[in-house]
């Protein structure tokens, strides 16, 4: 349940906010900073404040957009509907506010190109883009782009934004790095820093906050707590070779052979492909929900792939999956144990009527699709690295594993969309990893919490003025 606060106390960084008039305005750069809250808030003001000129003529017309309708209703719907109160109606089937004075607040959602050419002969004064480092950079110019009102209302584009996602290199360019292109005029933009600390009523409300943050994996955690934009132009799991966490001249998450009991779990996870690595690693799940790697087979696929694993070797599908299970019937853990076998929902499909899942089970072997969600199944798998507070993590690769060892550590960020792993990389092991890790869904150790202040005094007795 959401905590909710009836009273309205901006801090120093929503002040700024609330009170620039620049074109182009971007708030945040960190995780809990009052993104949400201080967009509705700026809404409702100018509603209030800009209704229509003359009978004949609109008021402001405002549009808050997000990329899904799901975190439109969750993060500003409710919210906006009690600082609203009886100020506007709401139509549900429109996603529109109409307030008494004839300025409008629509809420809208951008996920794919069809949805951002819908904004292509729309007409807005004020649009605030919520997260937009999660829109891609063309969908966030073409909803600027609906910037055109021929009136005297303000015509403003507000951003709020955390490092990481399809969008970090554009408005890192723009508001953090200042490098202008074309006709964008520096006099037109401006950041607005705001950090966690910078939020006095959820620092009250909810302390437990810091320390989710403060558990992240390193790079994460750097974006995320001090708003850091250069964190991703590295390494993506950090975490695994933190020189913080070393064990017997290892890294934490890398241990010597253990047993594996009988009562735990087993699971088979494959990734596919065609003149590039496969990879199938089979995992033990404990009674503690701690997940160990503990044996794998690495190789290509067919012939021709200079310079990686097992160059030479026509690995054919049939050949694959008897060596698999060659290993399950001689292995000593794995031999007669019941084994959960998940796999890349590619092998499924076919053009030629018998699929890569089917010859699978003709040689005895049976896959689960897995959940191929690339940024969710990533944030499993860096959930997993994390420590808790003794210094344990939720996932172990035993040295028996020397492919995951090497690669895994390597994979570094994609340029374009820093929250996802570079696939020009050697992220096969990885991607497989990443399957195993969705079939077995975990939280963090600590939840981010659910927070949103509301305005209990009326806005325009507080902050007058564009």
């Amino acid at each position: 349940m959401a905590k909710y606060v009836r009273r309205f106390e901006p801090n120093p960084k929503q002040y700024l906010f609330l009170k620039s008039k620049k074109r182009h305005v971007a708030f945040g750069g960190a995780r809990g900073g009052g993104k949400s809250w201080v967009v509705d808030a700026k809404a409702v003001l100018l509603a209030r404040r800009y209704g229509r000129p003359n009978a004949w003529s609109p008021g402001i017309k405002i549009c808050i957009v997000r990329r899904t309708l799901q975190d439109l209703e969750k993060n500003h719907l409710e919210q906006l509907k009690m600082l609203i109160g009886s100020w506007a109606k709401y139509n549900q089937n429109k996603k529109l506010f109409t307030f008494k004075n004839g300025a409008t607040i629509q809420l809208a959602y951008c996920d794919n190109d069809k949805d951002s050419d819908h904004f292509q002969g729309v007409e807005y004064d004020v649009i605030f883009i919520e997260e937009a480092t999660q829109l891609q950079e063309k969908w966030i110019k073409d909803i600027a782009a609906s910037i055109r009102g021929v009136n005297d209302f303000p015509h403003r584009v507000y951003y709020t934004c955390n490092p990481g996602g399809p969008g970090h290199a554009y408005i890192k360019r723009l508001f953090v790095d200042r490098l202008f292109q074309g006709n964008e005029n520096p006099e037109d933009y401006e950041f607005i820093q705001a950090k966690v600390t910078d939020n006095k009523i959820l620092m009250e409300y909810s302390p437990e906050y810091i320390n989710f943050l403060q558990n992240l994996p390193p790079k994460r955690r750097e974006a995320w707590l001090n708003g850091s934009w250069e964190i991703y132009s590295g390494q993506y799991f950090s975490l695994i070779n933190d020189p913080d966490h070393y064990d017997d001249q290892h890294f934490t998450h890398v241990i010597h052979p253990v047993t594996i009991r009988k009562h735990w779990t087993i699971y088979r996870s494959m990734d596919w492909g065609y003149y590039r690595p496969f990879s199938v690693g089979w995992y033990a799940l404990t009674e503690d929900g701690i997940l160990i790697r503990f044996k794998e087979l690495y190789g290509v696929q067919k012939s021709g792939a200079e310079s990686l694993p097992n160059e030479g070797v026509e690995w054919s599908p049939d050949k694959v999956f008897q060596k698999v299970l060659e290993i399950e019937r001689s292995d000593q853990v794995l031999r007669g144990r019941e084994i959960i076998g998940v796999a890349d929902p590619a092998i499924f499909k076919s053009q030629t009527g018998v699929s890569i899942a089917d010859t699978a089970m003709e040689c005895g072997l049976y896959f689960l699709p897995g959940d191929n969600t690339r940024l969710n199944g990533w944030m499993q798998c860096q959930y997993r690295l994390q420590f808790n507070e003794t210094g344990v993590p939720r996932f172990y690769v035993t040295t028996d594993c020397p492919e995951f060892i090497r690669t895994v550590p390597m994979l570094q960020h994609d340029e374009k969309d820093v929250e996802d792993v570079d696939t020009e990389g050697e992220d096969h092991i990885a991607d497989e990893w990443r399957y195993c890790c969705m079939q077995n869904m975990i939280k963090p150790f600590v939840e981010e919490p659910e927070y949103r202040p509301l305005l209990g005094a009326d806005p325009l007795d507080m902050f007058a003025g564009r």
